[in-house]
């Protein structure tokens, strides 16, 4: 896990960056910080070889230790400051969030903040945690699922767990009240691509929201290959040749995903493409790891700190003029330069930030 973190330089408890001026918090692109993602927790109960591989993170592998990561009340002091910032939505992530304990208790913090709260999570355990999620006030969940096939998927996450308890999950995800679902599946040539017309097919008409996702080099340990990338465009005509497809417009500026809906009435799709169709010029998402660093960037090399200014007494003014900084200095647009090269380069991995 590469987890290089600027130190913020500090004067007493005091963060050395300029007052924020106030108004529309935008990058050095115009881009606008809508969207935040927080990390909950470095681990995963998954060895999703795409995202955790098993040789790297094995059984000797050092994660982070309880007083290193954020507090529940420190994560929200934080989220307070973003949405004052301009945040609409917050997303919890992992790792696997719900390996975390008490999850729904940090939401019952969140809810008061008036802005969307979801929860993506790979679905081993959301059967048992719907309900407590939604009664906390979460909105919606955004569940990972790379195959219907059991052998494809047991492989794929690499801890012999079964599709039929991710599907229990969703639906009782749907039972309690966080829906539609919206379902993820990572689809890599020659490894899970044979599945792509199942996974359609299987959640049409259900009101739920497929999403495919091509292949990323996120982090540094994945092993990424161009070749191994199955474009959103051969997903759409595959599916379309099966179903007519339409062009949905984007529910909002930033969306990451570009919406398909079936013509006959079945619902739709969604198709993340950073690699073949790269949104950098839209980006409005800020990331918060699970020990506090911001990472402007899902393929970032290096964060900022906030952690040491939280537990040094920094005040909120003092938080939000860092944060604002950290924002208003961001250049990134890793998807429009990809190369083979850049794909090679030490990156923060994903379960340490979230997708």
């Amino acid at each position: 896990m590469v987890m290089k973190v600027i130190p913020i330089r500090m004067s007493g408890t005091r963060a050395a960056a300029p007052a924020f001026a106030g108004g529309l918090l935008a990058d050095t692109r115009g881009r606008p910080m809508r969207d935040l993602r927080i990390s909950v927790t470095d681990r995963c109960n998954f060895r999703c070889t795409y995202c955790m591989p098993r040789e790297v993170f094995d059984a000797g592998y050092k994660f982070l230790p309880h007083d290193a990561i954020l507090s529940f009340e420190e994560i929200a002091r934080l989220a307070r400051v973003f949405v004052g910032l301009g945040v609409e939505k917050i997303r919890l992530t992992g790792g696997e969030p719900l390996v975390r304990r008490d999850v729904p208790g940090l939401i019952e913090l969140l809810a008061p903040l008036g802005v969307e709260l979801t929860l993506t999570t790979n679905g081993s355990l959301l059967s048992k945690n719907a309900v407590l999620l939604k009664k906390a006030g979460l909105h919606r969940v955004t569940v990972s699922l790379d195959s219907l096939d059991d052998a494809t998927f047991r492989r794929m996450n690499d801890a012999d767990f079964p599709v039929a308890k991710v599907i229990e999950g969703i639906e009782a995800a749907s039972a309690a009240g966080l829906a539609p679902v919206k379902i993820n599946m990572v689809v890599k040539r020659g490894v899970n691509d044979d599945g792509i017309l199942a996974m359609a097919e299987r959640w049409r008409g259900t009101g739920h929201i497929m999403r495919f996702i091509e292949f990323m080099d996120v982090g540094s340990t994945n092993g990424w290959r161009m070749d191994d990338v199955v474009p959103s465009a051969e997903v759409v005509r595959r599916i379309s040749e099966r179903w007519k497809l339409e062009a949905v417009g984007a529910n909002y500026a930033g969306e990451v995903a570009e919406r398909w809906r079936y013509s006959d009435g079945g619902g739709e799709i969604g198709v993340i493409s950073s690699v073949t169709q790269a949104f950098c010029a839209s980006c409005n998402r800020m990331r918060l790891s699970t020990e506090g660093s911001l990472y402007t960037c899902l393929f970032a090399q290096s964060g900022h700190d906030l952690k040491a200014l939280v537990r040094g007494g920094a005040s909120d003014d003092a938080l939000r003029n860092q944060i604002a900084a950290v924002w208003q200095g961001r250049t990134d647009r890793y998807s429009e330069i990809r190369t083979e090269a850049t794909a090679k380069a030490k990156k923060v991995e994903m379960s340490y930030i979230g997708g």
